[in-house]
């Protein structure tokens, strides 16, 4: 397994390691053992994956309030996205900065989005599942988001028609957001 950091501190991508031949290839997505190995001492409770039928869907920028908040390990079992973590922790040097990666079923990698973060993805192409884990159950009196296209961020979303959900269309912007981390 190798392990990428990323300006935001706490998030990483992770290439798991990938052993191919003429009928196809084997990997271990997940094994607790390499990841504590590697420091990463989370406890995954909850597997979620999605569906996106078109390309352009954005889903995000979500997040949970502390105590329910959530440490997320995503990666793409069939498709490609872009995706997005935002630094929310209000005391950190990167507060208010994000970072995008490429995330698909052809690079295998993976990012772990750390508690503190709100997180989106868009999809790239049509018929993309995201596959991820959660060290916390989801929380709807918890459950919060910023807009995903919040001038003052800035995302460049790779997408000149994003579908969205009727729930994604109406989120805060970060400088309206209800945020407890610190």
């Amino acid at each position: 397994m190798n392990t990428i950091s990323l300006k935001l501190e706490g998030s990483k991508i992770i290439e798991p390691v990938v052993h191919g031949d003429h009928r196809g290839f084997f990997m271990e997505s997940y094994n607790e053992k390499l990841m504590n190995d590697n420091h990463f001492d989370y406890t995954f409770i909850q597997d979620n994956q999605s569906l996106s039928v078109e390309t352009g869907v954005i889903r995000g920028l979500h997040y949970q309030l502390d105590p329910k908040a959530q440490t997320k390990l995503i990666r793409v079992i069939s498709g490609a996205i872009y995706d997005v973590i935002l630094d929310i922790r209000k005391s950190s040097p990167t507060f208010g900065q994000w970072v995008g990666v490429i995330l698909s079923e052809h690079n295998r990698r993976q990012l772990l989005v750390p508690k503190g973060f709100a997180h989106g993805f868009c999809t790239l192409v049509p018929n993309t599942q995201v596959l991820y884990k959660v060290d916390e159950y989801y929380s709807p009196e918890n459950d919060r988001g910023i807009l995903w296209n919040d001038p003052a961020l800035g995302i460049d979303w790779p997408t000149s028609h994003a579908v969205l959900s009727e729930k994604d269309q109406k989120h805060p912007t970060l400088a309206e957001a209800d945020i407890n981390f610190d």
